[in-house]
This record gives structure tokens, C-alpha cells and sequence, in this order.
């Protein structure tokens, strides 16, 4: 397993590159809606979100610098993890899903920084599965970290993305109402199925909000990203600029 060795130098580096060059040149909005703190730190908060892009991490990443006080650790695939190791360097820490012995090792670490009072992220569906797969697909890591850390908060994230009136790509991450209660009253399968239940009733109604917008941010929505000028806007300028030159000579 790969643990986290966060660096504030190379949080504050990362996070103006992630934003000014990775971000703004692939999206054209990213808004939020909803409290990415449920709890203050000192409060383990474990943060449940659906998978369906390479970029839900740095979008997830983006909004943490941007909106939260707390500080998280996210959970990712150790493959990923050894090709771009500097992630630790902003508190990622790694999985081995082939190995048993690497399971338990970052189930381990997780509950230890749970223990802590950190917030740590989890992508439970395991694997990147389409936006609109239907049912969602829950490992049964959440369910054993609850087990260990009762007096954790679930926090439920859907992240959803969509294409519309512009070239680059809108996404939005909905954090939900948080869950607290006594986790130990169920067993570990009938845990991990409840909270599969909620993730996916709040994606359904995450899309249903995206879909009510019409390409138009969705009420309330708090924006992320200033963005630059998408190639349609670009274009709109332009043309604009051409349609005033033209008029002002009596054309």
C-alpha cells in the first residue's frame, strides 16, 4: 500500500495547476451544491460518491480547496497511485483490489484516519462505471469501515456530468443530506446496501435537477470555476466584433 505523505507546499503548487490548466481547459462550469463540511474536524466523516470519470478526483480535490476547512484523504487504485505517486503529495492513499492482504491494509489505514477525525473518501462502486448504470454496484468496504468506526458520518457526493450549448463539458457535485446513526444495529450487508440504495436515489435525483436546468446552472448551485471562453463563445465574440465594425461603416 501507498499511505499519504501530504506536503502543504505541494497542496498549494497542485492546486493552482489543477484549477488554471487541468480544469479550466476541459470544463466549462463546475458548480456545488450543498455543505462539503456536515461536521467539524475532530469528527470522523466518511464521504461516499459515485464513480464515472478519470476526473471526479481532482474535481473532488478542486472543490476541498476551494470550499472546505477540514482535511481529507482519498482512497485510489493502486495501479492509478504508482503511475502518478505525487497524489500522496495531496492526501491520496492507495488500494491493491487484487490482493487480499492490499484490501485489508487500506481498509486498515482508512479506519485509522477515521479514527483521527479526518474525512476520507471513498469511490465504493470499486471500478469507473458509466454515469447511468443502473443498479450501483457497492464493494463492501464501506460497510466494514462503519463497522470499525460506528461513530462516523456518512457524507453521500454524486457528481454528475453533462454536455450542452458549449464544447466543454459541465459537472456538478450535489453533497447530500449527511447520515448519522448507530451503524452497529445492522449487519454489514444490509449497511452496505442502504447506503447503495441512498447514493443511487440521490444520483436519480441529481440527474433530474441537471435535466430541470437545461444547460443553465441549477438553482442555488454555488460556482467552483471561473472559467475562460469556450470556442462557441469564442466564436459568438467574434462575430458580434464584426457585425459592430461593419456597422459603423454604413455597411
Amino acid at each position: 500500500m501507498i499511505a499519504s505523505d501530504t506536503s502543504r507546499w505541494f497542496k498549494w503548487v497542485f492546486s493552482h495547476y489543477n484549477e488554471r490548466y487541468l480544469l479550466q481547459r476541459q470544463f466549462h462550469a463546475i458548480d456545488m451544491l450543498g455543505d462539503i463540511d456536515p461536521a467539524p474536524q475532530g469528527r470522523p466523516v466518511l464521504y461516499m460518491m459515485n464513480h464515472s470519470s478519470w476526473w471526479d478526483g481532482l474535481i473532488v480535490y478542486h472543490a476541498i480547496v476551494r470550499d472546505s476547512s477540514r482535511e481529507h484523504f482519498m482512497m485510489m487504485d493502486e495501479r492509478q497511485m504508482s503511475r502518478y505517486r505525487f497524489f500522496r503529495k495531496i492526501g491520496a492513499f492507495s488500494i491493491d483490489k487484487t490482493s487480499n492482504r492490499g484490501l485489508i491494509e487500506s481498509l486498515h489505514y482508512s479506519e485509522q484516519l477515521l479514527k483521527q477525525g479526518h474525512g476520507v473518501w471513498l469511490f465504493p462502486q470499486g471500478d469507473i462505471q458509466h454515469l447511468e448504470h443502473r443498479p450501483l454496484q457497492f464493494q463492501n468496504g464501506i460497510g466494514y469501515l462503519l463497522e470499525r468506526c460506528p461513530e462516523a458520518i456518512v457524507q453521500p457526493v454524486t457528481a454528475y456530468y453533462s454536455l450542452g450549448l458549449h464544447h466543454k463539458a459541465d459537472v456538478s457535485l450535489l453533497f447530500g443530506s449527511h447520515i448519522q446513526q448507530d451503524w452497529l444495529i445492522e449487519n454489514r450487508k444490509h449497511r452496505t446496501a442502504r447506503l447503495r440504495s441512498r447514493l443511487e436515489q440521490q444520483l436519480n435525483d441529481h440527474r433530474d435537477l441537471v435535466i430541470d436546468a437545461n444547460g443553465e446552472a441549477i438553482v442555488g448551485a454555488r460556482s467552483l470555476l471561473q472559467t475562460t471562453r469556450s470556442t462557441n463563445e469564442k466564436y459568438d465574440a467574434w462575430k458580434n466584433g464584426v457585425a459592430k465594425w461593419t456597422s459603423f461603416f454604413g455597411r
